[in-house]
């Protein structure tokens, strides 16, 4: 299907014009074949990236069947459910809501944790047509009867493979029981390892599938790079690496939350303008992150893998993997970071010899070697052949659901 405008895909009038105003004039192909299937009540499964435009996808759809169905007066209970994975996707997606809705009469309010409880029972007791929930914040103000899904006609689950991920498909399941069976369904996913799939099949009926942009498509738009360094000279390198103008906007990866705070103030100390992103963080210190990088007060973002999705800020040039992740799906998730609406985009990962089995199983996802380059300051610990053929290091074990699930939500 192509189409040239959103008013051929049958959205109303109030949201053609609210994306005007947006500055939204072509659909992207996510949109393109999901809104049509959307508004004519279909399910939908949905393989998209963050960055393909698959908010708008199904907020649009949602935004119109609501509008249509409005009973007078404000809402009693609510009427669709959006389960977003972490704080950042679930707070993103309702700025989209307010933005497509901003010309129709419409309620919605955002459930997550971090942050005080009160506003949101408030919020809850006004009565809201929309809500957009992380499953642990919305799993407490249920089980404390704050919350009633009796009446939701329309569930979204975005980002499925991540509430995988996070450990959060029990609590999904917990949840999706409490909406009624007869309803309007959509799942969203960047993958779909067995457990989504079985989700998928459990909670869609005869659903439409739409898969767009898939990863190796991605993963080939954005320039790759290893480079080799000890780890202890990790550090030195990245702020000589920043030294170049043309690492503009940059978000910098690390695994763990300690490592991240660790860079950002390195950074600090020689003169770059760095912010640190992690769930160690409150909302509000978070939500201040963002906004700094976003606009350009802070040039580096330093994060860990929370923030790997539902991030949209614009005009990221360089990704750097400070410390290459161990699971290789999130280097795909990272990388996806930059070249975004189809700009350029770079992404650069500092690899010491502890790493080679993580580099192994990038390479092995994304089916190609990626290219190594040698640094000559700070010199490397191992030359690349070394790095291809040396025994591959043992694997950390994985951690349980719990702690996967604590440390995600903290």
């Amino acid at each position: 299907m192509t189409n040239t405008c959103f008013s051929e895909l049958g959205l109303a009038e109030p949201l053609v014009r609210a994306l005007e105003s947006a500055r939204y004039s072509v659909p992207t192909p996510i949109q393109a074949r999901a809104i049509p299937l959307l508004l004519a009540g279909r399910d939908v499964l949905g393989v998209a990236q963050t960055g393909t435009g698959k908010t708008a996808a199904f907020a649009l759809p949602l935004l119109q069947h609501l509008s249509k169905t409005r009973a007078e007066g404000h809402p009693v209970r609510t009427r669709a459910l959006i389960l977003a994975p972490t704080r950042e996707l679930a707070i993103q997606i309702a700025d989209s809501l307010a933005t497509y809705g901003r010309h129709l009469k419409l309620r919605h309010a955002v459930i997550v944790g971090g942050v005080a409880q009160g506003p949101q029972r408030k919020a809850l007791a006004r009565g809201v047509d929309i809500l957009v929930a992380t499953p642990g914040r919305l799993l407490d103000l249920m089980n404390q009867g704050q919350v009633a899904l009796d009446a939701v006609s329309h569930l979204v689950l975005d980002e499925a493979d991540r509430m995988l991920d996070m450990g959060f498909i029990r609590d999904v399941r917990r949840i999706i029981s409490a909406v009624p069976g007869r309803r309007q369904s959509l799942l969203f996913s960047a993958t779909m390892p067995g457990p989504v799939e079985r989700l998928a099949r459990e909670i869609l009926t005869e659903p439409a599938r739409i898969e767009v942009t898939p990863e190796a498509v991605t993963v080939d738009r954005v320039d790759q790079r290893v480079r080799r360094v000890r780890a202890e000279h990790k550090r030195a390198l990245l702020v000589s690496m920043l030294a170049d103008p043309a690492l503009a906007r940059v978000i910098v990866f690390t695994r763990t939350k300690h490592g991240a705070n660790r860079v950002a103030a390195h950074l600090l100390k020689a003169g770059i303008v760095a912010d640190a992103l992690h769930g160690n963080k409150t909302q509000s210190a978070r939500q201040r992150a963002l906004a700094r990088f976003r606009i350009g007060q802070a040039r580096v973002l330093v994060a860990t893998d929370i923030a790997a999705r539902g991030i949209d800020v614009d005009d990221v040039t360089h990704v750097i993997n400070f410390e290459l992740p161990n699971v290789p799906e999130s280097y795909v998730h990272r990388i996806g970071r930059t070249a975004r609406a189809g700009a350029a985009g770079a992404a650069i990962s500092l690899c010491d010899s502890s790493e080679t089995e993580y580099l192994r199983d990038i390479e092995r996802l994304i089916g190609r070697r990626l290219e190594v380059v040698n640094d000559p300051h700070p010199a490397p610990d191992v030359s690349e052949r070394e790095l291809r053929s040396r025994p591959a290091t043992k694997r950390r074990p994985r951690r349980s659901r719990r702690r996967r699930r604590s440390a995600a939500a903290a």
